[in-house]
């Protein structure tokens, strides 16, 4: 059932208006810049629509794969990229880069990433557990950043009993960082189990100074309003629900702005955004095969629901240019319509899952002897 948008917030990052309330997660190997184009089309070019994630290390080294990686359209405005790091000195140089080189306009802090060559190093979700390097890292990147507004992404902590979601959100008001998004989820979770919505509406009421915004569990334009109408929070951050589903955006769009339509694409019209994403991976990767062998993850995602023989996905799953991909399309059934059930969750959704952390992460919040320069990833995208 479509619901009616509640009385929307202005929300503003820094010098942006980010109108309707809508922003793209952070995805490794997703959120590059043809997805991002795809998003943005479809909304009109209304939201946020962050970068994939960028370590601090790669991007002062100027890794090659890095500084492809944070390669913007001249269409998208703001400009926003998220960084990975866990050294303070090394964040401050990557944020000031930034700056100084003119490379975004809105700077995104990752402390919800779960995976564990992320969290062993105690990065990502791993690092607000340890209060004075969150402190010190978020100092760093505010007072590098200038004018550049500087937001955080998080988890609500390593596990139930390790929570950290309200301290960070403190520290983060304490140290400037203009707005805060909290993934309702713990590490521990990864992906499964469902989204703590009710943690949402306890960060908005702990730091009413700064906009929250609220990811998990977003899986149509109408959850997104519940969320907000239930959480209080200003805004929303989406990420697994729009994976080979980038219309998904111009539905936000419409329910945000009060409209009713959604999008129920015809298999036919699914098959021509497919083409349409390979075509621009290959345009930015500067290699057709590269391309549709990049789009291959996203053939899945695409096709969820759909009646596509087990034979063809795997065909379709080893497509090396567009001709063959455009060919084995027009094999399948075109006129289908959108599948019941295809709105709902996608992606990843392993849980209980056991956290990887350095050793002795967890005996003292507030001991940060153990982490250090050598801790920073050395590869960005995750």
């Amino acid at each position: 059932m479509t619901t009616l948008a509640p009385a929307l917030p202005q929300l503003r990052i820094g010098p942006h208006t980010v109108q309707p309330p809508v922003v793209l997660a952070p995805m490794a190997g997703i959120t590059n810049a043809p997805f991002r184009t795809l998003c943005r089309e479809f909304s009109g070019g209304k939201g946020l629509f962050v970068s994939e994630m960028i370590t601090t290390r790669a991007l002062v080294e100027r890794n090659e794969k890095t500084m492809q990686l944070i390669h913007f359209d001249a269409t998208e405005t703001p400009r926003s990229i998220q960084l990975y790091g866990v050294d303070p000195v090394t964040v401050g140089k990557a944020v000031r880069m930034i700056v100084d080189e003119n490379l975004a306009d809105h700077i995104d802090l990752n402390f919800g990433c779960p995976v564990p060559k992320v969290t062993r190093k105690g990065g990502g979700s791993a690092l607000p557990y340890k209060r004075p390097l969150l402190r010190a890292i978020l100092r760093e990147a505010v007072s590098g950043a200038g004018d550049l507004p500087v937001t955080i992404k998080m988890r609500k902590g390593i596990d139930d009993d390790h929570l950290t979601f309200l301290d960070a959100g403190r520290i983060a008001v304490e140290e400037g960082v203009t707005a805060v998004a909290l993934h309702g989820r713990t590490t521990a979770q990864h992906y499964g189990g469902t989204a703590d919505w009710d943690a949402i509406a306890r960060l908005k009421e702990h730091v009413p100074e700064i906009p929250v915004l609220g990811n998990g569990d977003i899986w149509c334009a109408d959850d997104a309003l519940r969320m907000m109408r239930e959480t209080g929070c200003d805004g929303v951050v989406v990420g697994r629900g729009c994976l080979g589903r980038p219309w998904l955006f111009a539905d936000l769009v419409n329910a945000m702005e009060g409209r009713g339509e959604r999008h129920a694409p015809t298999l036919r019209e699914v098959a021509d955004v497919m083409v349409r994403h390979a075509t621009l991976l290959g345009e930015w990767i500067g290699d057709e095969a590269r391309g549709v062998i990049d789009f291959r993850k996203h053939v899945a995602w695409y096709l969820k629901g759909f009646a596509v023989g087990s034979e063809m996905r795997k065909k379709l799953a080893v497509t090396s240019s567009l001709e063959e991909l455009g060919g084995q399309l027009r094999e399948l059934d075109l006129d289908q319509p959108w599948p019941d059930g295809a709105d709902g969750p996608r992606g990843r959704t392993s849980g209980n899952n056991r956290v990887v952390l350095p050793d002795g992460w967890l005996k003292d919040p507030y001991d940060c002897a153990g982490v250090s320069a050598d801790a920073e990833l050395d590869t960005s995208g995750g």
